[in-house]
Parts: C-alpha cells; structure tokens; sequence
C-alpha cells in the first residue's frame, strides 16, 4: 500500500511528461508576460496557448543529435506550435526555465512531505495519550536508569518531529524562489516584469539577485532539512529495534498472518520495517551532502550541479514521502507489552532508585560523597551478589536510622518517578 502510494502521487511529480509540462507552463507564462508589455502579438500568444505541446519521445530524439535537453524541447514544442513558435523562450536562457520550474516542483513534492508529517504527529500523539502512564525503565549507555513511560518517550518524538514539520516549512519557502534574468542574472534581454509575472502565477517569489542561475544554499537548505528529518524517523525506527530485540521485547513491529521472519529459521519475527528505514536515511544524508557540494559553482553558473540534481531531487523526495509513511504505519500498528516493561522494570531488583536513597541521604545532612558511598556499596552487593536493594537498604542500619523505614518505602515506588509526566504532556501536546 505504501509503495503504491508513493509512485502514483511523490513519483508522478518526477516523471519526464510532468517535467516537461512544467517546463512548457514556464514557457507559456513568460509569453503571457511578454505579450502584456507588447512583445507578442495577442494573435501569436493565443496560437501558443492553443497548440503549445511536447511529446517525450520526439525530446529523446532530438535530444540524441543535439546533446542539450532545453534545446530537444523548445524544437518538440515549436514542432507543435508552427512560425509563432519564435516567440518562445525569446530573452530566456535555459536555467530560467529549469530553476523556475524545479522550485515549482520541490514545492509540490514538500507540499506532500508536510502532509506526511502532520499524519505521522497525529499517529505519534495518539499512542503517547494511551501510553502517557505505561512505565517503563528509562536507559542510558544501553543500561536500565530510571523509570519513565512509554508514552514519554513519545512524547519526545513528537515534540521532534514538529520541529522538523516546522524547519521543513521553512525550507520549501526558502527554496520557492524562481528566475527569469538571463544568461547571467543582469535581466540584459528580458525585463524583471516577467519575472515577476512567471513567478506570482506559480506561486513563486522571484531571487532578489541571481546568476544564471539561483543560488543552490536555497536547495542545500531544502535537501539538509530532509536528513535531519530522516535521521529522526531513524532515530525512532532504532528505539524500535531495541525495544524488539529478544532480551528486551517491549514492543515489537506488527506481525501480519502469513508473514515470514526468516527463511531458514521459522521462528523469527524481525523488525524489518524498521531496519529499511534506518538504511534508507543514510541514503538521504549523502544526497544531502551531495546538495552542500552543489553551492560552490564556477563564477556565474557552471553545469557539475545539474547531474546531481536530476538524481537527488526526485530520490529525496520520494524516499522522504515513503518514509514518513512506513514510519506512520510502524507506529500505528505498533505491538506494545506493558506487562514486560514492568518485568523489565524489576530486572535490577531495586536499583533504579539508588538516586533517590542518595539525595535523601544528602538531604537528612550526610554529605553527598559518604551518601555515595554507602548507597554504591549496596549497589554494588545487588550486582554481584543478586540481592534486592530494598532489602539492603532497610537492613542497613546508617541509612535506615536516617530515613526511617515509612521514608524508604516511599523512595521505592516507581510513581516518585512519574510525578510530572502530566506537566511534560501540557508542555508538549497543549500549546
């Protein structure tokens, strides 16, 4: 479903037909403003709008003896178009048509990338309410810390995909920006009024100063702010493999009737969404850096980004527009165990709430360094020796005359730990 999904709607965007209909709408528009200030006849702009048209397989043809793509599709449409034809593209170079309607198109594409966005955050918000108090025990270096919840550690992703929704918006605006200024930039054949008109019909606003080309820190912008986005969804995809790894299983990816896990072994159950996605990022951040070595080009334009482009463009976009839907689905189906969180939670016998002994100690006037010492050293007896630290604790008669037991008791329930949950919630969810 998802795979269907991306190419009938991300991928239809990249196509060459729609390609070259952008490429044409660019066109016909700048004759629509040329004809404005009297420099098409009306009589020639209606023939263009009636006849102007394009067929790919004829631009492959021409494209093969004239080794320039631009070229291969003003003679395909002038084809269609007859003698009014030399109206077409008149004062224009060829990266007033391509920077013009690629912009076009990367808005479109992040228009659907920002849609995404929004379906994941609801589906990500939606698991963190049912979750908000399913306890789980919170890790650090891979090992158990302290309890926090479920629906905490979705909350974070949340709050970070926003932020990515939000930087993503801003970068679609940065790379909204077309050009129609000539071979380089100084407007010498055609006036910025057309600009001006091309660009306010697509949606666009015009470069304040370009060259021949516009200025790739706008895409560098745009395809940066989609690795940072595909290193959350791998961020969360990772969580996810831990949390499904046989030692842990806490949650695990949604196993489907008739699915297979392995080939040689019928018993497993992999989290293979999750590892696709974590694969499909490192992908992504490469495009990314291949966007950043697009900025520096030869004086005013030379060619070495344009390759480049042709492949990341419509690779980013789509892989964005498939992640951010596999992530949503992984997310939404998502499997959790709250019953092994809480066997998880006890695994330590204790442990996790050695802090809390420490600052009460502190607070009843010990210094913190003996109240470090005398907790680790029962700590230290749970590790080797497999002994509950509650039971240490009580038994131990320096910390208990100081706590009391009512005290102690207090310290080793795990809502200490959750008690301001709710107020991360407000912060997070409520703005």
């Amino acid at each position: 479903m998802i795979e269907r999904y991306t190419r009938k709607i991300m991928g239809d965007i990249w196509t060459d037909e729609n390609r070259y209909k952008a490429w044409l709408q660019v066109e016909i528009l700048a004759c629509e403003a040329l004809a404005k200030i009297g420099k098409i006849p009306r009589k020639s702009l209606k023939n263009i709008q009636k006849k102007a048209g394009f067929s790919v397989k004829r631009i492959e043809e021409i494209e093969a003896e004239t080794k320039h793509d631009v070229i291969a599709f003003l003679t395909s449409v002038a084809e269609h178009v007859g003698p009014d034809s030399r109206y077409i593209h008149m004062g224009l170079t060829s990266s007033d048509v391509l920077d013009t309607s690629m912009a076009y198109l990367l808005r479109q594409a992040g228009t659907i990338i920002l849609k995404d966005c929004g379906s994941l955050l609801n589906v990500i918000k939606k698991k963190a309410l049912k979750h908000k108090n399913t306890a789980m025990i919170g890790r650090s270096h891979g090992i158990h810390a302290e309890p926090i919840t479920f629906g905490l550690k979705l909350a974070v992703w949340y709050d970070e995909m926003r932020r990515n929704r939000n930087r993503f918006k801003r970068a679609v605006e940065t790379v909204s920006f077309g050009k129609l200024s000539g071979a380089v930039g100084t407007f010498a054949n055609i006036p910025p009024v057309i600009e001006a008109y091309v660009c306010k019909k697509l949606k666009l606003k015009p470069a304040p100063a370009s060259t021949q080309i516009v200025q790739r820190d706008r895409y560098a912008e745009y395809f940066t702010t989609l690795a940072i986005m595909a290193s959350s969804i791998e961020k969360m995809a990772l969580e996810i493999r831990h949390l499904q790894r046989t030692e842990v299983l806490e949650a695990e990816e949604f196993f489907s009737k008739g699915q297979k896990g392995s080939s040689a072994m019928p018993h497993k159950r992999n989290p293979i969404g999750s590892e696709n996605l974590c694969g499909l990022a490192r992908i992504i951040r490469s495009n990314a850096m291949a966007s950043l070595e697009n900025i520096p080009l030869w004086h005013e334009r030379d060619i070495s980004h344009s390759s480049v482009e042709r492949i990341i463009a419509p690779d980013c976009t789509i892989l964005m527009d498939y992640m951010l839907n596999r992530i949503t689905g992984i997310i939404k189906n998502l499997v959790v165990y709250p019953k092994r969180m809480e066997e998880n939670l006890n695994t330590l016998k204790g442990l996790i709430f050695s802090q809390q002994i420490l600052i009460a100690l502190a607070e009843s006037g010990m210094s913190r360094e003996n109240a470090y010492k005398i907790v680790q050293e029962q700590a230290m007896q749970v590790w080797d020796k497999k002994h509950d630290f509650k039971d240490l604790i009580m038994n131990n008669r320096k910390i208990c005359n100081r706590l009391g037991k009512e005290k102690i008791k207090e310290i080793f329930d795990v809502s200490y730990h959750l008690k301001y949950i709710s107020a991360i919630f407000k912060r997070v969810f409520v703005r």
